[in-house]
């Protein structure tokens, strides 16, 4: 196997970063003022959360500017942070509408689970339940990839203590195992078998029939797919082993892209909103605890979405 390091500027390390308020964008009265004018123009044209496109959510003034952020995601560092969202400025259903519409504009919104959710309300219900899909629970989430290409996460409001999010350049860590450990990257390459969380069909297996790769390219793009609970909950429930070599490579990338060298921790504030390359970056977050109060718990709203131009080619 022929590998060659990964040149793209999303392969940085946390201290090749500035500090967030330097590379933060923020959105002031001119966002504002078009996010008043689209949702008028959704409401007109009877778009729903369902339905709602970026033709029905024209952002005017601020289209050009918000093409950048996209290109920031695509061929850019994958990361895009904006604070001062006006989230206090309206209702939830509104805020739904924009932070979708915004997402129209960036890519095309998916379903985020079988309830066909293309806004998903991230809320703590299952406490440090392992089974709990991951965004329903209070528990520690290493650094993962979610099953879609970019994730939008705003800030709605954070928890007591603890939910810290952080952010690593798969890439990066690619190329550091390709400098220092290059054997380690053929079971990485060659992938592993995921477990499906009980979201199989029926008469299907609980795991993946094929491994998944870590890293891969498609039509020249590299995609990273890693989600090291699902592939340990295969294992611990004795679906299949894994070699001494897998185990390693999984080990050392988990060293890596955990170190301070690589991992970029941010605590989000409620108006923080970050867009993520989820095909070259991982995220992840610290266990938290949550209020008790309903009206006061760890609330953030997830886009998934594609890339608009991935409908067509990649």
């Amino acid at each position: 196997m022929d590998i060659k390091p990964i040149q793209h500027p999303a392969a940085w390390t946390a201290i090749e970063l500035p500090p967030k308020r330097e590379f933060s964008i923020s959105i002031d009265e001119r966002h504002v003022l078009e996010f008043d004018r689209a949702l008028i123009k959704a409401r007109e044209a009877g778009a729903s959360l369902e339905t709602l496109a970026s033709h029905n959510f024209p952002l005017g003034n601020i289209a050009e500017e918000v093409a950048d952020w996209r290109t920031r995601l695509v061929t850019g560092v994958g990361l895009v942070l904006l604070r001062n969202f006006p989230i206090e400025r309206y209702s939830i259903q509104d805020l739904e509408m924009i932070y979708l519409g915004l997402g129209c504009h960036l890519g095309v919104p998916v379903s985020q689970s079988n309830l066909g959710d293309r806004v998903g309300h991230v809320i703590n219900i299952g406490g440090d339940d392992r089974r709990e899909r991951a965004y329903r629970n209070s528990r520690e989430l290493s650094l993962h990839t979610d099953r879609c290409d970019y994730i939008g996460m705003l800030c709605l409001r954070p928890s007591r203590t603890g939910g810290v999010s952080g952010y690593a350049s798969a890439i990066a860590v690619h190329n550091r195992i390709l400098s220092t450990r290059p054997e380690l990257l053929g079971p990485l390459y060659e992938g592993y078998r995921l477990h499906r969380f009980g979201e199989q069909l029926p008469g299907e297996s609980p795991v993946t029939d094929h491994p998944v790769p870590v890293f891969s390219f498609s039509d020249g793009w590299p995609n990273v797919v890693y989600i090291r609970g699902y592939i340990d909950l295969a294992v611990d429930e004795k679906h299949y082993e894994l070699s001494d070599l897998q185990l390693e490579a999984l080990d050392y990338f988990d060293e890596l892209a955990h170190s301070e060298e690589f991992c970029f921790d941010t605590m989000l504030e409620p108006g923080e909103l970050a867009f993520t390359n989820n095909c070259l970056l991982l995220h992840r977050r610290t266990a938290f605890e949550d209020y008790q109060e309903d009206a006061k718990r760890r609330h953030l709203l997830r886009l998934w979405f594609i890339p608009g131009w991935r409908t067509h080619r990649r």
